[in-house]
């Protein structure tokens, strides 16, 4: 029989038992900001020694 409910959701076997992630998008998100900009922060501060030296 078929079940019409929206919410019913079926479990997709290619996933695994562990299939979704219980951690905090906001957490990841900060991670992924930060390490960006310290990463262009970087370079741009390598691109001003080298502009000063030069």
């Amino acid at each position: 029989m078929a079940n019409h409910n929206e919410n019913f959701v079926t479990h997709n076997p290619f996933e695994g038992d562990n299939a979704s992630c219980k951690r905090n998008e906001a957490t990841d998100a900060a991670v992924g900001f930060t390490v960006s900009f310290l990463f262009f922060t970087l370079m741009f501060i390598i691109a001003v020694v080298i502009d000063a030296v030069a």
